[in-house]
């Protein structure tokens, strides 16, 4: 009997692993090209791990089931070349159907970052924001070890929060969907947005 999985099962393990409300991702320390990351559920085992492919032009992200890298979950690809106001399309590597998109608003995240959650039409559904605009300041202009926190609503309710921990050598940021009750946010788009926010606003930070 074949031990291979079938798409369906693919997505149904995906299913599982999305469907914690509070996860940690901690970017991995030696890593020369690229980033990588692992994300860990409640009970401090691997849920995924996320790779940047390094000498891109275009942003590549992959999130896998775990680090060997065999069972890949979700593509974040940019739409265009080194974009600061980039739009990364989302899509489900088991069913190659495109789950939405994130936008990084280029202009206002000069002075506090801010990201559009966009549906499948590319219709923005809700927003994710820096924590205040004068503790973004603080970190551009003052010193970046202030941690960053982001918080997430989809119609003025939200639905995450991510809170980068304080430490100069390790970027660790703590996922947290537990205020979304109503189940707005589809996960795979939590899970990639947080993702995005380790590999480009972790660049500023002091993680």
């Amino acid at each position: 009997m074949s031990t291979s999985m079938t798409p369906r099962s693919r997505s149904e393990l995906a299913r599982g692993r999305f469907g914690q409300s509070r996860y940690m991702i901690r970017r991995q320390f030696f890593k020369l090209f690229g980033g990588a990351f692992h994300i860990y559920d409640e009970a401090g085992n691997v849920a995924f791990y996320s790779k940047m492919k390094a000498f891109k032009l275009k942003e590549d992200l992959r999130i896998y089931g775990a680090e060997d890298m065999q069972d890949e979950l979700l593509t974040i690809k940019a739409r265009s070349i080194l974009d600061f106001g980039a739009t990364y399309d989302v899509t489900d590597a088991a069913t190659g159907q495109r789950v939405g998109a994130l936008r990084r608003k280029g202009l206002r995240s000069i002075l506090r970052d801010e990201w559009l959650i966009l549906d499948t039409n590319d219709q923005e559904i809700g927003k994710i924001q820096e924590d205040s605009m004068v503790m973004a300041l603080v970190r551009r202009f003052l010193t970046n070890l202030i941690p960053q926190t982001f918080s997430g609503n989809m119609g003025g309710t939200p639905v995450l929060t991510f809170t980068q921990r304080f430490n100069p050598f390790i970027q660790k940021i703590d996922l947290d969907y537990s205020v979304d009750t109503r189940g707005l946010l589809d996960r795979r788009l939590g899970i990639a947005a947080a993702v995005l926010l380790c590999a480009i606003e972790g660049r500023q930070s002091g993680g």
